[in-house]
């Protein structure tokens, strides 16, 4: 029994005619009688009476006809549904997002889908790697941004989207270090307090070898924070030094650091391997070329 069947079945009983039945299809009419005929095979008991040249359902027949629509009505509802997903005006998004992408994206997402995708369900998770990973691998998640490097390799994940933003250290102006002309050395910027969010190992292998053993995050870092939104602010209120991606925080001042940190994060979008996508994922997949950049 398919679709199409039952499709043949309703028309058939609107208009009681086989040729006109057939030719509302757009199918010849021994195809059409075919249809019927392997439709009541199968169910093991006519649908129609032939009489003379018209056909009537049978009490069985008018049955099957109310559940037919209802079949038919919620396959084109479910058609509807996907193609509302499709084009972004249905569904949901499951978004997981590290603090440095988070920072950056997550506002002006939700922003974007209630003012142009008001009829999709989004959903924000915050959290460390490690659990965003889990979530996604649970299926709870459709989707994470975050910094790669940070993320344990995994042949089940597929990172996509990838994008290199540059990572600093920033005070408020005023500060007594953006007054220095010359380069700022690490032991200056140890006299104030640090903020960072949780950094990977990479970053912290780069900055003792730039700085030394004292700039490993665990020994240097005061202030630690998923949500780099925080830190900003309390570098703007105090004489906190931000270590984060520059396009977190435009109105602060990067320090001119002896020697430069060359340093960046490296965002993504990670998905899992061979698993059709959530289609609003298209949407992001906008924003992060639009804003995840310098």
């Amino acid at each position: 029994m398919t679709l199409v069947q039952l499709r043949h079945l309703l028309a058939l009983a609107e208009s009681g005619s086989f040729s006109k039945s057939a030719q509302a299809m757009c199918i010849t009419q021994p195809a059409f009688s075919r249809s019927i005929r392997a439709l009541e095979d199968e169910l093991g008991m006519p649908l129609f009476d032939r009489i003379g040249h018209r056909s009537e359902l049978t009490p069985f027949g008018r049955d099957v006809v109310l559940r037919a629509r209802q079949l038919v009505s919620e396959a084109g509802e479910l058609r509807d549904s996907g193609r509302q997903m499709r084009e972004g005006q249905g569904g949901a998004i499951r978004i997981g997002m590290g603090s440095g992408p988070g920072a950056m994206l997550m506002t002006p997402l939700l922003m974007h889908m209630a003012t142009h995708h008001p009829k999709v369900r989004v959903v924000v998770a915050r959290g460390g790697t490690e659990l965003l990973a889990q979530a996604l691998r649970a299926r709870t998640l459709d989707a994470l941004v975050l910094d790669a490097r940070s993320l344990a390799p995994g042949v089940d994940l597929e990172v996509s989207m990838l994008r290199e933003m540059r990572g600093v250290f920033m005070c408020r102006r005023g500060h007594p270090l953006a007054r220095k002309r010359q380069g700022v050395s690490f032991d200056a910027v140890q006299r104030y307090p640090i903020a960072s969010t949780p950094l990977s190992d990479e970053v912290a292998r780069s900055l003792i070898e730039t700085y030394g053993p004292e700039a490993h995050p665990g020994q240097c870092v005061t202030l630690q924070c998923e949500e780099v939104a925080s830190l900003v602010e309390v570098a703007r209120q105090t004489d906190t030094v931000l270590l984060a991606i520059r396009a977190a925080a435009p109105d602060l001042v990067e320090l001119r650091m002896q020697p430069p940190m060359e340093r960046s994060a490296r965002f993504g979008l990670v998905t899992l391997r061979r698993r059709t996508q959530a289609p609003g994922l298209a949407i992001v997949r906008a924003l992060m070329q639009e804003l995840l950049h310098d």
